[in-house]
């Protein structure tokens, strides 16, 4: 049995992958992993293949080990991976919460970790796995301090992994967007007004349509857009003390208009 898997599929990026996905691959079925089962069900009607929902919180140890036990009693041929389940929180390392923080590298990259080495055990030859990145993974992103940490782990993580399994044939791609229009931003939104420039926003569908096409060129690192691949360069060549000073100046310049304009 041919399946995908799509983790974070309630929303966002991992909603357009898994959607996208169930509508154009030959396959017999697509796994939907998020905690909200009433999301996940709601796919059944915009995907033209069977749908299984999954509701686990990959957080959580036994969640991730029912995950295995599903893949050992099915024994499925997985062609397809996307690790989209992830969260960021915008502001000063000192005011928000310890859970969170810890949170974030839990989804961000340890489930990521475990989802992906679990799941390559049923992966074979043409098999591809996209892993959500971000265009922070490029450089330490003061005010998203552990997201961007989390981010950049994701990067290195899969282009290395790309070259790790190619004798087998298996395809690892990072997708590093910039800022996306999803639920996202709602839930990283900073309270405190510390982040509050972010430049040009892109949507989760153009970020699909990259991803699909680097993939089928052959490309370990997916950008959405011009301008952020033009930012990702400058980030490349220039001191990490300086894109991150320019960083900050462009927030602190948008505070001080905002306030100015109240």
């Amino acid at each position: 049995m041919k399946i995908a898997i799509v983790t974070g599929a309630s929303s966002g990026m991992g909603r357009e992958f898994a959607e996208r996905v169930g509508n154009s691959e030959k396959l017999d079925e697509i796994w939907v992993i998020a905690r909200r089962t009433e999301r996940l069900e709601e796919l059944k009607a915009t995907i033209r293949i069977p749908v299984v929902p999954i509701s686990l919180d990959l957080t959580d140890d036994a969640d991730i080990e029912k995950y295995k036990r599903r893949l050992i009693d099915t024994n499925p041929d997985v062609r397809i991976l996307v690790n989209a389940a992830g969260y960021g929180r915008i502001g000063h390392a000192e005011t928000i919460t310890n859970f969170e923080q810890i949170g974030m590298i839990d989804l961000n990259a340890k489930a990521l970790t475990e989802i992906t080495l679990i799941t390559l055990l049923y992966m074979s030859e043409g098999a591809k796995i996209y892993q959500l990145a971000s265009m922070s993974s490029f450089m330490p992103v003061p005010y998203l301090s552990v997201y961007a940490a989390t981010k950049a782990y994701v990067l290195s993580f899969s282009r290395s992994l790309n070259v790790e399994l190619k004798s087998r044939g298996i395809r690892v791609m990072a997708v590093a967007p910039g800022w996306v229009r999803t639920e996202f931003i709602n839930r990283a939104e900073d309270e405190n007004g510390m982040v509050v420039y972010y430049d040009r926003f892109y949507n989760s569908s153009q970020v699909v349509d990259r991803a699909l096409r680097d993939m089928k060129k052959g490309k370990d690192v997916s950008i959405c857009g011009f301008a952020t691949r033009m930012k990702i360069f400058g980030m490349k060549c220039m001191p990490h003390s300086v894109t991150m000073s320019i960083w900050c100046d462009q927030q602190r310049k948008k505070r001080k208009q905002k306030k100015n304009r109240n």
